[in-house]
């Protein structure tokens, strides 16, 4: 019985992870395509070929292995993508490319028909059962070179002519800062972003005085309270304006405490005096006179 329950929770996790890879085969695009190889990207051989680019528009990672390429609607497994290649594995959100040379025993990317610019070339992705058709596209004819075709938005969008060639790589790359062209045509000088800043800091700095200025209030009135809860114990009072005495009156104590601790000080203001402590010295009170020879082991 327990032998039967383990096979059917083997076989639910068989059949749940062929959902997932069915599932995640559907999100493939065919991205993006080029016709007429002139002067544009070069296989692993250094040669120039029409390519193929399918993006995975989805959040996890696509193995296209058993899956299908072909350019025959006729004949939908016409190339199988082989299984065992790492690189088959296309991660999230990225691109791969297969090389339409009609080379298939050049290597896994490289399909076993061609693209012909004269006429229309049909492209479809079938899935590993042969039937599922994934995506497929048909290229209008009369190609020109080095000019692909392609969505607009990679995995999504319409399709399109892109003057920008972009091979494995994203179809729309941003190659400008619309903020920085916006102050190039609407504030060339820079007086407005001059202004902007510099009302930006005083800014700050008025916040920061008025903050400062309900610190030290609050500090205080703090200090003022704490004083007068002291005074009450005590049975003394004090003034409402303690803590308010002018400027003057805090010099005129330094002042009276400095000349006061005259000793204590150096005797100029910025040289630091070291005076010499006198001790008085006995031999009578020297412990070296009350230590015994070493005797002499000769």
């Amino acid at each position: 019985m327990v032998n039967k329950k383990i096979g059917v929770l083997l076989l639910f996790m068989v059949l749940l992870s062929f959902g997932a890879k069915a599932q995640l085969t559907t999100s493939v695009r065919i991205n993006e395509v080029l016709v007429v190889n002139e002067d544009n990207f070069v296989d692993d051989y250094g040669k120039r070929h029409a390519w193929i680019e399918l993006f995975n528009n989805s959040a996890g990672s696509v193995n296209l292995a058993g899956c299908y390429l072909t350019n025959d609607k006729n004949n939908p497994k016409k190339y199988m993508i082989p299984k065992g290649d790492v690189l088959t594995k296309i991660p999230p959100y990225q691109h791969t490319l297969f090389w339409a040379d009609n080379y298939a025993d050049r290597g896994t990317f490289h399909v076993n028909f061609s693209l012909d610019p004269n006429t229309e070339n049909y492209i479809a992705l079938y899935d590993a059962d042969g039937t599922t058709l994934i995506d497929e596209i048909t290229i209008p004819a009369g190609q020109k070179a080095d000019i692909s075709y392609g969505l607009d938005m990679d995995g999504t969008g319409k399709w399109t002519t892109l003057t920008k060639v972009t091979p494995s790589t994203n179809n729309v790359t941003l190659d400008s800062n619309a903020k920085i062209e916006n102050f190039q045509v609407n504030d060339s000088w820079g007086i407005g972003m001059t202004i902007t800043a510099m009302a930006v800091t005083f800014l700050g700095l008025i916040v920061l005085y008025l903050l400062f200025k309900q610190v030290g209030n609050a500090s205080i009135r703090i200090s003022k309270r704490n004083a007068q809860k002291a005074a009450e114990k005590e049975g003394n009072a004090i003034s409402t304006n303690a803590g308010q005495e002018s400027g003057e009156i805090f010099a005129a104590i330094a002042t009276a405490l400095y000349e006061m601790n005259d000793d204590n000080h150096d005797i100029e203001n910025t040289v630091l005096t070291i005076r010499k402590v006198q001790r008085s010295y006995s031999p009578w009170s020297s412990k070296i006179y009350t230590l015994r020879q070493t005797p002499n082991k000769k």
